[in-house]
């Protein structure tokens, strides 16, 4: 039976809805994310609030996300500290990175590494722990003032130590000595680990360190607490002033922790991330154990980390510029 144009026009259409229908009928749903396993780089050695933070996380992750999260400590090949593994890896949400503002400020001594704003996707902005100015307990040094007034009498003679260069805790003594404008001369080592030994050896004249580790020497005496380099008094430091109440203002420089994805990693796979992060974060008992080794919680979500990342490496550029970190290429 012959038909018209308009007919064979009207049967075309029903023909490749049909077509379409049973495409979709018939083909395998995809597997919603994520359908293999994450890996959390962390780009630090073990035992500080970053390999702490993100090693939480990622168990927490797992039994949210229903796959095996691991960890896994990469120091950078370039820099310290640098994201190198997460800028390598494919935009899709199975490599991510929890790390410390010493990113921000590794990228900060040499630009040619990446472009933190660009070349990252935020996730989610976790909280904040003070770094502490200690002494050994025996040392001669009683206070930070003390500490400013000696060093001014021996420019370059007192040493200090710090978990390694770009860390935060390095950088807040660095600005502390711009405040003062005191010479000290820095001893870095691997890690908090080692900087703490040399804190509790005499080994330097004074330390910088995160306060995870450190309560257990400051409440027995063996460390002398000289200062914390938040905004507030730490609750667990209550006797131990900040150093803007010490006489230094614009002082403040704590270890704030992110957690980051590759650029271009798809708004649902991040929005799903920070919606799991936030519910891990907001569990009494994770704020509670994290509280416990100086560790304050402070959730934000993706867009405010974006601002707080701007803001952070304006501040961390200039630190870096008036120590003399800056790499020229």
């Amino acid at each position: 039976m012959r038909t018209s144009g308009r007919q064979d026009s009207i049967i075309a259409v029903f023909a490749g809805m049909l077509a379409f229908c049973c495409s979709n009928t018939f083909a395998p749903a995809r597997a919603e994310w994520p359908e293999h396993p994450i890996t959390i780089i962390v780009p630090f050695s073990d035992g500080g609030h970053t390999d702490m933070v993100g090693r939480l996380l990622a168990a927490q992750l797992a039994s949210r996300l229903g796959q095996n999260v691991k960890v896994e400590n990469r120091m950078g090949a370039s820099a310290p500290f640098e994201l190198s593994t997460l800028l390598q890896a494919t935009a899709r949400g199975y490599t991510l990175a929890v790390t410390s503002n010493a990113t921000l400020a590794s990228a900060s001594m040499d630009a040619g590494v990446y472009d933190l704003r660009k070349d990252f996707a935020p996730i989610a902005y976790l909280g904040a722990a003070p770094n502490v100015i200690v002494t050994r307990k025996s040392s001669s040094i009683a206070s930070l003032q003390d500490l400013v007034a000696k060093a001014k009498a021996n420019p370059g003679k007192l040493t200090y130590s710090s978990p390694g260069v770009g860390t935060s805790a390095q950088l807040a003594v660095e600005l502390l000595k711009v405040r003062a404008k005191i010479d000290i001369t820095h001893v870095p080592f691997d890690g908090s680990g080692m900087s703490l030994i040399a804190a509790l050896s005499g080994s330097t004249d004074i330390s910088g360190l995160n306060t995870l580790g450190l309560m257990r020497y400051i409440r027995s005496g063996e460390l002398k607490a000289l200062a914390q380099t938040g905004m507030e008094r730490w609750i667990e430091l209550p006797d131990v002033p900040t150093l803007a109440e010490s006489g230094f203002p614009n002082a403040v420089l704590d270890t704030s922790l992110m957690i980051l994805a590759p650029a271009g990693t798809p708004y649902p796979i991040i929005d799903k991330l920070a919606e799991k992060t936030q519910e891990i974060l907001q569990q009494p008992d994770v704020k509670a154990k994290l509280l416990e080794t100086g560790f304050v919680v402070n959730y934000e979500g993706p867009d405010a980390l974006r601002a707080r990342i701007a803001r952070e490496m304006k501040t961390l550029n200039e630190v870096v510029e008036r120590i003399g970190l800056k790499k020229k290429r």
